[in-house]
């Protein structure tokens, strides 16, 4: 079967905007991750992202962090199970948090990760604060 899905997964920060559905069909999900326990409260993550191994081992230790992405986990696999079936193109899902640096940016990699290994999929992955750190 070729790949006609592909989901677009963001970590972004809340004080800027919620990032934009580009492919034009609107919807998708946004997750908040400013209920979990914030690694960029401490002096030695400030500077780190969620793609660190510090702040990855951090995250991995929240018992909230782990029930967090199962819950999305399930989430993601219905609406992907289903736009397979039905063959739809495009799914956008965010993960919000403070600064789009820590909790988002571990999320959506996770996410990226679950995805990869489970479906036949194209996964695009936007950091969108840290890609606008970087111009």
């Amino acid at each position: 079967m070729d790949i006609n899905l592909t989901v677009s997964i963001n970590s972004f920060s809340y004080k800027r905007a919620l990032p934009k559905d580009n492919s034009g069909n609107g919807g998708g999900f946004i997750f908040d991750c400013r209920a979990i326990h914030n690694p960029g409260r401490y002096d030695e993550y400030k500077n780190l992202t969620g793609k660190d191994k510090e702040v990855i081992q951090f995250l991995d230790n929240e018992p909230e962090m782990t029930e967090f992405l199962k819950n999305v986990f399930a989430i993601a696999d219905q609406s992907v199970s289903k736009y397979i079936k039905r063959q739809f193109s495009n799914l956008m899902i965010s993960f919000g948090c403070t600064g789009g640096q820590h909790r988002s940016v571990f999320c959506a990699e996770n996410l990226a990760e679950y995805l990869n290994n489970k479906y036949n999929i194209n996964i695009i992955v936007h950091h969108i604060e840290q890609e606008l750190l970087k111009k």
